[in-house]
């Protein structure tokens, strides 16, 4: 169960001593079957029924499969759509997810650190890789207003190495701190690039559920093992950047988003001036220089630039 807490690291139950697992719990299956429906009876050739008795089966039978394909689509319908409470257009979504991905260059050299208030921790633990790659790990949930917040830094740092897929807006929860903060969920999403592997696990959904909130992405053993080692109060958002940097919890202010749309966030983020920018790019370039770590300062353009060089030689 997940709590309120001014913590800048969310925080969901307790996890067994025995097997880490997610804070949320195990998820409830996301697809159920539908009830078994008994079979019409079976006419004997004893007895032909009269024409009005036939015409009334068949209106019925016809009644019951429009009720029961309606059920269906319903239930796919809000199966599919139903893992967060949203009200975002898809076109309001488009366009957020364009400005945020494709900032410009220059405007990262302009804001550098900005007021990022920290910056990747440098630990000692064994590398993390997938696929021969190394991989960024992201652990947190839709309900978490911290994830909400350090999500737009992400979504800007990782674009400068990769194109993301499947991306949706949502926001944090309505109840905790910093309620309804607007930002994106990675749960659904894909990331691809040249350099490294990400791996998103959105723990929960920002629906009330049983005195937390509903279950959604489960870590694996290996992510909750890693999750509980690094950081044993199971902050998030936990962000491991190919076992050599940590991230637990956020990293610039909050309150900034506050009272924001989705649009206000991405059109502030291009404004070198804005308190947004200052916060989220400056984040995402803390983060930018610790990717550029692990995947052995490539790409050039963006890793070896001199603002990020700058940047990079305060991380250790």
């Amino acid at each position: 169960m997940s709590t309120s807490s001014r913590d800048p690291r969310g925080r969901g139950p307790a996890r067994p001593a025995s097997r880490p697992t997610s804070r949320s719990g195990a998820p409830a299956s996301r697809s159920a079957s539908p009830g078994s429906r008994s079979a019409p009876p079976k006419r004997t050739s004893a007895a032909r029924p009269p024409q009005r008795g036939r015409r009334g089966l068949v209106l019925l039978v016809i009644g019951v499969a429009i009720v029961v394909v309606l059920a269906l689509v319903l239930g796919l319908t809000l199966g599919s759509s139903g893992h967060s409470s949203t009200s975002y257009s898809a076109q309001e979504t488009a366009s957020v997810i364009e400005q945020v991905t494709s900032l410009p260059p220059t405007l990262f050299d302009q804001i550098g650190k900005g007021t990022a208030q920290t910056l990747p921790k440098p630990i000692k633990t064994a590398a993390l890789v997938s696929g021969g790659k190394p991989e960024v790990l992201y652990i947190g949930a839709e309900y978490c207003p911290y994830c909400a917040t350090e999500r737009w830094a992400m979504v800007a740092a990782l674009s400068r190495f990769g194109t993301f897929t499947g991306l949706s807006l949502t926001h944090s929860s309505s109840s905790d701190v910093y309620p309804n903060t607007p930002t994106f969920t990675f749960h659904g999403s894909t990331f691809s690039s040249p350099y490294f592997v990400f791996t998103p696990v959105e723990t929960t959904t920002n629906q009330p559920y049983k005195g937390g909130y509903k279950p959604l992405d489960v870590p694996t053993p290996a992510q909750a093992s890693l999750w509980q080692s690094l950081d044993p109060s199971g902050g998030i958002p936990f962000i491991d950047i190919g076992g050599k940097y940590l991230i637990s919890g956020v990293t610039y202010d909050p309150s900034v988003l506050q009272g924001m749309t989705p649009a206000d966030i991405a059109t502030s983020m291009a404004d070198p001036s804005s308190d947004i920018a200052k916060g989220a790019v400056g984040a995402a370039n803390t983060l930018v220089v610790a990717i550029c770590k692990i995947t052995n300062e490539q790409p050039s353009a963006v890793c070896a630039d001199p603002a990020m060089q700058s940047l990079e030689a305060s991380l250790g």
